[in-house]
């Protein structure tokens, strides 16, 4: 098709040859299952329940972009930080801010992105990609085929993100949408900040500065100390904070503690804290290893896992964040066994 863009020749024959292609995607995409759209709606269906999935340490969920095998490969790989939130908090105004270049189209409208739009980017010399995303609304407001895939690309950007930066609105913060969000992000593992934008706008400041982090403390209970940073994409402000914030969420998210130092620990908490009997016999917590980074995982060999209660993980996942300083972002705990020979004789 021959057009021109600037004079707006030839678009009616554009249009007459894409529209039936069109109509025959959208009719196949709503056929489908959307396979790819599984945790797209996962996340959908436990914003609509009212209710927020409850993060379980060890349940063994996976969580996409796996630790690299070497250090130095950890270091040369730019770090992925996915911008989400609900539409029309100023995500892509943020972006633009952050490149100090207008790269998005931005607008009072909202909707205006449509994709998850990846950007290399340097800053104090690290390489970072910055990952653009579309707004996230309720799922019954989410109706057409399009903004079910822009809900899926903003799900996998989270997914594929190593820090996910949640961008409130400081006229209307903390709003259910907001948790549900967040609590997906620490469900998938991964580090995050939270940004309340269009803080110039604000005049109660400490009042809503509290009251958000009275309604984080209370729904995600899990993950203490996440980093609540006040920020204007519009007018630059305070961005250099925001990128410490995403740096030192990030050095967390990949902190390790030494095995002898756990097994220390391990000892002075059962002394204080003895696991429940199990049976009448005791639950002997006999080990404890570091598995993983990102975020950190740790492995404790106990003598019955399935007879390890909820609040007694919990016990040990706090004592972890407390005693080795690490705020504000996922830990996970896996309870194991060793295999006794003699159990089937």
């Amino acid at each position: 098709v021959a057009l021109s863009a600037e004079h707006g020749l030839g678009f009616s024959e554009l249009r007459d040859i894409l529209e039936p292609l069109v109509k025959a995607k959208m009719a196949d995409a709503e056929a489908d299952t959307l396979d790819e759209g599984d945790d797209a709606d996962e996340y959908l269906d436990n914003e609509d329940e009212g209710d927020f999935a409850t993060y379980e340490e060890g349940s063994g969920v996976g969580f996409g972009d796996e630790e690299p095998a070497g250090e130095d490969d950890l270091e040369d790989r730019p770090i992925k930080i996915a911008i989400v939130g609900r539409p029309n908090v100023g995500k892509s105004t943020l972006v633009n801010a952050l490149l100090d270049q207008p790269r998005m189209m931005t607008g009072p409208e909202a909707g205006i992105t449509r994709d998850a739009i990846s950007i290399p980017w340097e800053y104090e010399d690290r390489k970072l990609t910055l990952v653009d995303t579309a707004g996230l609304r309720k799922r019954s407001k989410v109706v057409d085929v399009i903004e079910k895939d822009m809900t899926r690309d903003a799900i996998r950007a989270i997914r594929l993100a190593q820090v996910v930066v949640l961008v409130l609105d400081a006229n209307m913060a903390f709003e259910k949408q907001d948790l549900t969000i967040a609590d997906h992000v620490i469900r998938e593992g991964r580090a995050l900040v939270i940004a309340v934008n269009k803080w110039d706008a604000v005049k109660e400041r400490k009042e809503t500065l509290l009251d958000i982090q009275h309604k984080l403390d209370h729904s995600l209970p899990q993950v203490k100390q996440i980093p609540i940073i006040t920020i204007s994409a519009q007018n630059k402000h305070r961005l250099d904070k925001l990128m410490r914030g995403v740096f030192d969420t990030y050095d967390l998210w990949n902190k390790r503690v030494p095995t002898a130092k756990l097994n220390k620990w391990l000892s002075m908490m059962v002394a204080h804290h003895p696991a429940p009997l199990s049976n009448g016999r005791q639950n002997k917590v006999r080990y404890m290893t570091q598995i993983k980074a990102r975020p950190p995982s740790f492995a404790v060999w106990v003598s019955r896992p399935k007879d390890i209660p909820t609040s007694y993980e919990r016990y040990l996942i706090n004592g972890l964040r407390d005693d080795f300083d690490i705020p504000g972002v996922p830990i996970r705990l896996y309870l194991r066994t060793t295999k006794n020979p003699y159990r089937n004789k």
